[in-house]
């Protein structure tokens, strides 16, 4: 897996999609949903998709929003995947390869412990393998189009979940 931070790349002109990403839940843990903007940066060809669960914490689905990005391509591809989410750019970009040297346990001040989400971080490392990945960290909530776009998608996804159930 190539995983680079933005100082690595230029993202604008060497990436071929831009991958915006957010997850949200109603409650921690509780109904959840993630989204994700794909942006075909010489076209500007963009999709929007989303979707929830009845179960989950805001980790697992700002996870889930990366992976389903990733899985909608369909073939190797530089991408910028473009997160609020400091748990997932470290995850990838400075935690996962001692995670799975240690048999995907993590440090810990009492000796090594399972990683939370595994199954999750599982599937992205897979999924990385894929594709050349950079990783761009936006702060949330702070008027970032996509970030917002994909936040309001979401959160609809959950709260659509919850009408579905009542």
């Amino acid at each position: 897996m190539e995983v680079m931070n933005d100082k690595d790349m230029d993202t604008s002109l060497d990436a071929e999609v831009s991958l915006y990403t957010d997850g949200a839940c109603s409650r921690n843990p509780g109904p959840g949903g993630w989204a994700f903007i794909l942006r075909h940066t010489p076209t500007g060809k963009t999709v929007e998709e989303s979707g929830a669960r009845p179960d989950t914490t805001n980790n697992q689905m700002e996870l889930q929003a990366v992976i389903e990005g990733l899985r909608y391509l369909k073939r190797p591809t530089r991408v910028r995947v473009v997160t609020d989410s400091s748990y997932v750019k470290q995850g990838i970009t400075e935690w996962m390869e001692n995670w799975k040297r240690r048999g995907w346990k993590r440090k810990t001040q009492s000796g090594l412990k399972p990683v939370k989400n595994v199954e999750f971080w599982k599937e992205l490392d897979e999924l990385s393998q894929k594709h050349q990945l950079s990783f761009e960290l936006v702060r949330g909530h702070t008027g970032h189009p996509e970030n917002e776009r994909c936040d309001e998608l979401a959160v609809q996804a959950y709260k659509d979940l919850i009408d579905e159930s009542s």
